[in-house]
């Protein structure tokens, strides 16, 4: 008896965590939604309202805004999308060698926009190898983890950027920013699903606690590795990929023929 109802005990704790990750998922995207959109509808009321008073440089400063609070609305969106798409098994990747540079120059083209102060020093190694990778999955995975980087890191400090070999066949991307240390016993916690925490730099930095998790998950999706380091106020994420070697390759492409042959059966 006593184990039966503990074993009711246990259930109804799941029942009652599950509804409050829900109701903390609710609030969470309620509030990442409605600080952009606020800031939207009110720059493109002022626009309207008051359009031959403003100056040209005041005209593009609100348009540069709108376009950066559209631009936060959308990566929100792709991660929700992303997370949606994991729980229901509805991920497809499309694997084909990708050339990193290319894709993190790309992602940076909307980081800078959206952290014009933010010092990024690129570091790439000689001729790097091009990694077997889906680039839109790819893509998305950078830009977390670089607008982490920038969001959690000191007023006036570099962003670093890496891109090095890693043994024969895989490539190593690091990312390293200045700020508050991230204690061992947090560092699994980052990648958790909703997971923020508690120092006084997120307290004034508005986040869902879905870019880590979606990273996390994409990158072991595409057969890589994700870490993080941190001491004396300096972390680096370093993400680790399969380089597009003709090996790696006929492994996915042995992955791919045993998932179909399976939906055939």
């Amino acid at each position: 008896m006593g184990a039966i109802i503990s074993f009711m005990e246990n259930s109804a704790n799941n029942i009652d965590n599950i509804e409050q990750m829900r109701l903390d998922f609710i609030s969470t995207v309620s509030h990442e939604l409605r600080t952009p959109l606020t800031s939207i509808r009110g720059f493109a009321d002022t626009l309207i309202n008051s359009y031959g008073q403003l100056s040209k440089e005041q005209q593009l400063k609100f348009l540069n805004i709108i376009k950066d609070q559209s631009n936060r609305l959308i990566n929100l969106v792709e991660n929700l999308l992303a997370a949606s798409a994991q729980s229901f098994g509805e991920e497809i990747y499309v694997f084909k060698a990708v050339k990193v540079s290319s894709v993190i120059d790309k992602t940076l083209n909307l980081i800078k926009q959206k952290y014009p102060r933010k010092n990024i020093i690129l570091k790439f190694c000689e001729n790097p190898s091009e990694i077997l990778a889906d680039p839109e999955k790819l893509e998305q995975i950078l830009l977390n983890i670089i607008e982490n980087a920038c969001k959690y890191s000191f007023e006036n400090s570099d962003i670093e950027i890496k891109v090095n070999h890693y043994g024969l066949e895989k490539v190593l991307i690091e990312v390293a920013n200045e700020g508050i240390t991230i204690e061992d016993s947090d560092k699994a916690k980052i990648f958790q699903k909703f997971s923020r925490l508690d120092n006084p730099m997120t307290r004034l930095t508005q986040g869902s606690g879905m870019g880590l998790f979606i990273a996390s998950h994409m990158t072991e999706k595409m057969n890589g590795e994700i870490k993080v380091q941190s001491e004396n106020e300096h972390t680096i994420f370093l993400l680790i990929f399969p380089a597009a070697t003709a090996e790696n390759v006929a492994k996915i492409k042995m992955s791919d023929d045993e998932i179909r042959g399976g939906k055939d059966d």
